[in-house]
């Protein structure tokens, strides 16, 4: 089974930016769609992102523009690009992998739709 493991995150003041990776440890081009999710202590997790295996993109309206998605299928990685972040992005962020499209489309909308978990990087923004 492909393992996933997300690096990158750290402490940063409101403003900055910070960018998530998340290994493979096999194909990533396996999987239908990978996302990345965030959970905030006491929180449901929420998804920030997703991107198919045809490289499209969904993100929430609240994040557009602000977050970009990407993957590089050589290094079998998954990245996150956090711009102008705010203390309200902080949280552990986690990637994940799904093998289904909803509606034909990569959602970020519910966890239950990806199936393979990293064990999440922590994200603090500080005012």
């Amino acid at each position: 089974q492909v393992q996933l493991v997300e690096s990158g995150g750290g402490s940063v003041q409101a403003g900055g930016s910070l960018k998530l990776a998340c290994a493979a440890s096999g194909d990533i081009e396996f999987a239908a769609c990978m996302a990345w999710f965030r959970q905030e202590s006491g929180k449901e997790r929420e998804g920030v992102a997703a991107i198919g295996n045809d490289d499209s993109t969904t993100y929430p309206d609240s994040l557009k523009g602000r977050f970009i998605i990407s993957k590089d299928n050589a290094k079998n990685t998954l990245y996150l690009q956090m711009n102008t972040l705010k203390v309200e992005d902080t949280g552990t962020y986690y990637c994940a992998a799904g093998y289904v499209r909803v509606s034909g489309v990569c959602s970020y909308v519910s966890p239950l739709n990806y199936k393979t978990w990293g064990q999440g990087t922590q994200v603090t923004v500080s005012s």
